[in-house]
C-alpha cells in the first residue's frame, strides 16, 4: 500500500521498520471516532467554502458507508495500513477518487489522532462511570441488608471496635463515589477539541474550529495549536484516576479474599465467581478477586510507562507519543473488565452474620466502651483506659471475655463498676451508641446509604 505521505521520500520503508512504525493493530479500535470526526471536518470545510457542498456530501455519505461496512464486517480493516487514519482515508479515496483526497485539507494526522484519542477515551470513560455506578449500587444494596449485622472493625488487621457490615461496605461506596468525581473532573478538562491545530502551527485556511467542536460534543477548542497536538495530560489524568479505582478494587479484593477464607468465613462468594483446584477437591478459590488484585499493578505500570515516555519530549508532536495508545487503551480496558466482574461478585456474595458476631465477641472490641462507661462515671479517660487495659489482661490470662467477669470481680478492680456495665458493653449497645455523622451506628449508616442512593439518582439522570 502506497504511503499517503510519499513525496519528500519514496514512501518505501524496510518491512521490519514499517511494521515497527505501524499502529494499526491497536489504534484500529478508534475507527468510529476517526470516521465521525472526519465527517464533521468535511461538513465544516463546506460551511467555510473550502470545498463544495456536493464534495462534502459525497465524502460524508461515503464515510458513513465505510463505517457501516466495518461495523457489519463487510469491510475488514487492513492490518498492513500504517494506522487507522491512513486506512480510512485510503478507503475513501479508493471509493470516490480525488474528491476523497480533499478531506485532509486543513488538518494533520497530529491533530486528527489527538481528536480521536479524546473522543475514544470520552466514550470509554463514560462506560467506566456506568460500571462504577453499578458497583456502587451493588455495595449499597448489600449494605441495606446488613445495617444491624455486627462485625469487628479492624486496625492493623487486629480487632478494634464493633461496627456493622453495612458500615464497612459504606467505606467502599465513599471511595467509589470519589472515583466517579475524579473521572468527571478529568473528562471536563479533556473535553476540548484539538482539531484545526494541524501539525503544530494551525492553518492558513479560513476554518471554523468551534463548529466542529460543538458538533462533536466538545465544550470548546484547545487554545494553543502546539499544545493541542502535544498534550497528553488528559491521558495521564485518566490513567491516574483509573489507578486509584484499581487501588480501591484491590483493597476490596484483599478483604473479600480474607473474609472468604476458612479462618474468617465472614462471606461466601457465589460459585460463579470462584474456581476449584486441580488436585485439592475441597478448594473454593476466590480467583476473580485475586485477579483484580493482580491487575492493579498492570494499570499502575501503564501510568508509569506513559509518564516516562512523556517526561523528556520537546514540543510539539514526536513519534514517541504513539506509545500513549497501548498504555491508555490497556488501562481503560482492564478497569472495565475488573468492574464488570466485581459488581455481580459483590451482589451475589453471601454474608455469614453468625461468624461475624462470634468473632466480634472474642476480640475485646467493646473495651473502649467499657472505658467510656468509667468516664461517664467521673474518671479521666486515661485513668479509665489503664483500668480497662488491666481488666483485659486479666481476661486473657483466665481465658474469659469482658462479659464473663462477675460484678464482684469488677468491683474489686474498681468501685465505680456496677451491674449496668453489662448493658453498656453489649455489642449491640456499643454500635447503637455511635450516633455521630458518618459513624457505625445503624441510624448513621442509614443516612450514608440514603446519601449513596441520592448520588446514584443524580449521577444517572
Amino acid at each position: 500500500m502506497e504511503k499517503m505521505w510519499a513525496g519528500r521520500t519514496a514512501g518505501a520503508v524496510n518491512k521490519d521498520a514499517d511494521d515497527f512504525n505501524s499502529s494499526i493493530h491497536f489504534d484500529s479500535k478508534m475507527y468510529k471516532q476517526d470516521i465521525t470526526g472526519s465527517m464533521q471536518h468535511a461538513a465544516m470545510l463546506a460551511a467555510c467554502g473550502i470545498i463544495t457542498d456536493s464534495e462534502s456530501k459525497l465524502i460524508i455519505d461515503t464515510l458513513g458507508d465505510i463505517l457501516n461496512d466495518i461495523d457489519s464486517g463487510k469491510l475488514a480493516i487492513a492490518m498492513d495500513a500504517e494506522d487507522i487514519h491512513m486506512f480510512v482515508e485510503a478507503e475513501l479515496t479508493k471509493r470516490i477518487g480525488d474528491t476523497g483526497k480533499r478531506l485532509h485539507t486543513a488538518r494533520s494526522r497530529n491533530d486528527q489522532v489527538a481528536l480521536d484519542v479524546r473522543m475514544y477515551l470520552r466514550d470509554e470513560t463514560n462506560t467506566v462511570l456506568e460500571l462504577l455506578y453499578e458497583l456502587i449500587d451493588a455495595v449499597n444494596e448489600q449494605a441495606k441488608q446488613h445495617v444491624n449485622t455486627i462485625m469487628s472493625g479492624y486496625t492493623h488487621l487486629q480487632r478494634a471496635q464493633p461496627v456493622t457490615f453495612a458500615h464497612h461496605l459504606m467505606a467502599y461506596a465513599m471511595m467509589l463515589m470519589r472515583d466517579c468525581s475524579r473521572l468527571r473532573d478529568a473528562l471536563k478538562r479533556m473535553n476540548y477539541s484539538p482539531l484545526g491545530s494541524c501539525a503544530l502551527a494551525g492553518t492558513t485556511y479560513p476554518i471554523n474550529r468551534r463548529m466542529v467542536a460543538e458538533n462533536l460534543g466538545f465544550d470548546g477548542i484547545t487554545l494553543n495549536s502546539m499544545d493541542g497536538v502535544s498534550d497528553r495530560d488528559f491521558c495521564l489524568e485518566l490513567m491516574s484516576a483509573y489507578s486509584v479505582i484499581m487501588m480501591h478494587l484491590s483493597r476490596f479484593s484483599e478483604e473479600i479474599i480474607l473474609w472468604s477464607s476458612w479462618e474468617f468465613k465472614y462471606v461466601e462468594l457465589d460459585d460463579a465467581f470462584t474456581t476449584g483446584s486441580s488436585i485439592m477437591p475441597q478448594k473454593k478459590n476466590s480467583d476473580m478477586a485475586e485477579l483484580v488484585r493482580g491487575k492493579t499493578g498492570r494499570v499502575y505500570g501503564d501510568l508509569v510507562a506513559l509518564l516516562t515516555t512523556l517526561k523528556g519530549l520537546p514540543l510539539a508532536y514526536n513519534k514517541d507519543m504513539q506509545e500513549d495508545k497501548e498504555a491508555i487503551f490497556d488501562a481503560v480496558e482492564t478497569v472495565q473488565k475488573c468492574l464488570n466482574i466485581f459488581a455481580p461478585m459483590v451482589r451475589t456474595m453471601k454474608v455469614n452474620k453468625d461468624n461475624m458476631y462470634k468473632a466480634a465477641q472474642k476480640g475485646f472490641i467493646n473495651a473502649t466502651d467499657l472505658a467510656d462507661y468509667l468516664v461517664v462515671k467521673g474518671l479521666p479517660f486515661r485513668t479509665a483506659y489503664k483500668i480497662v487495659g488491666t481488666t483485659v489482661a486479666k481476661c486473657v490470662s483466665e481465658g474469659k471475655v469482658l462479659e464473663d467477669i462477675t460484678i464482684d470481680e469488677y468491683k474489686q478492680i474498681h468501685e465505680l463498676f456496677d451491674t449496668d456495665l453489662y448493658e453498656a458493653i453489649k455489642l449491640e449497645t456499643c454500635v447503637a451508641k455511635r450516633t455521630s455523622e458518618g459513624s457505625a451506628g445503624p441510624e448513621a449508616v442509614k443516612a450514608q446509604i440514603d446519601h449513596v442512593d441520592d448520588f446514584l439518582t443524580n449521577e444517572r439522570k
